[in-house]
């Protein structure tokens, strides 16, 4: 393989195109106000496993805000408890963007 080859990116060209990337893209979903545009946007995105397993992990955080148990999650959502006990941890920070996230669901 050609080293010098125009496709050759280094770890940190790679990784400042990631964060570049997650930020256009979260700037473009924040200025989207269309839930059925991100809906069609999102099945476009995403294959339908990986779109699934982004709904269940918004959902299991709401199971877990009300108190559902880490064990009922998993068999509502045919989970791990390791995906359910991260969420968990994720949500009980201090800052927590799940928190700030959940609070912006209409009543």
């Amino acid at each position: 393989m050609n080293n010098n080859s125009e496709y050759d990116y280094t770890d940190e060209e790679i990784e400042k195109r990631y964060n570049e990337g997650l930020t256009q893209l979260c700037e473009v979903i924040a200025k989207t106000d269309d839930a059925d545009l991100l809906q069609d946007f999102f099945h476009c995105l995403f294959t339908s496993a990986e779109l699934k397993d982004f709904v269940n992990r918004w959902l299991l955080i709401q199971e877990i805000e009300k108190g559902t148990t880490q064990r009922e999650i998993a068999k509502m959502f045919k989970m791990s408890l390791c995906k359910i006990t991260r969420g968990s941890r994720e949500l009980k920070k201090p800052e927590s963007a799940f928190k700030t996230m959940l609070s912006k669901i209409d009543k």
